[in-house]
């Protein structure tokens, strides 16, 4: 199983409505980097799933549920091979983990979204994963 990351802003799409959603489309991925990673998914994968902006936490967790297929957003002319991918709500963190504690973590140095956080979908190695749900509250 991979471990990946995607971001949103909370008041454009929040963990809360997408634990109402049960699953939704991650659709809208418009940069090339991030766009191969949705298509490296593979369903049962672990996404943690980060408000971006306000809050900067990682407050949940998701489920790959279907991999990449095209993104029906994507609109007549636009240019690129864009995919989406079906995520299924997983819980929240018992503890949000902020970005300040991120950046406090040494293990946690070479995390994309720390290297390269305009990247809405980022890949995260199975020791950072523990962390950070250790972190939030998951794991002792």
């Amino acid at each position: 199983m991979n471990h990946w990351l995607v971001k949103s802003e909370p008041e454009a799409y929040s963990f809360a409505q997408f634990t109402r959603d049960k699953k939704t489309d991650w659709t809208g991925v418009r940069n090339y980097t991030a766009r191969n990673f949705l298509k490296a998914m593979a369903k049962g994968d672990e996404v943690f799933f980060y408000h971006s902006m306000t809050d900067k936490a990682v407050v949940g967790l998701a489920t790959v549920s279907k991999t990449a297929f095209p993104d029906a957003t994507v609109e007549a002319g636009e240019k690129g091979d864009w995919v989406a991918v079906e995520l299924r709500a997983g819980k929240a963190l018992p503890q949000p983990v902020t970005l300040a504690q991120i950046k406090a973590t040494p293990a946690l140095q070479k995390l994309p979204l720390l290297r390269q956080s305009r990247l809405s979908v980022s890949p995260i190695g199975a020791a950072e994963a523990k962390i950070l749900r250790k972190l939030g509250g998951l794991e002792t």
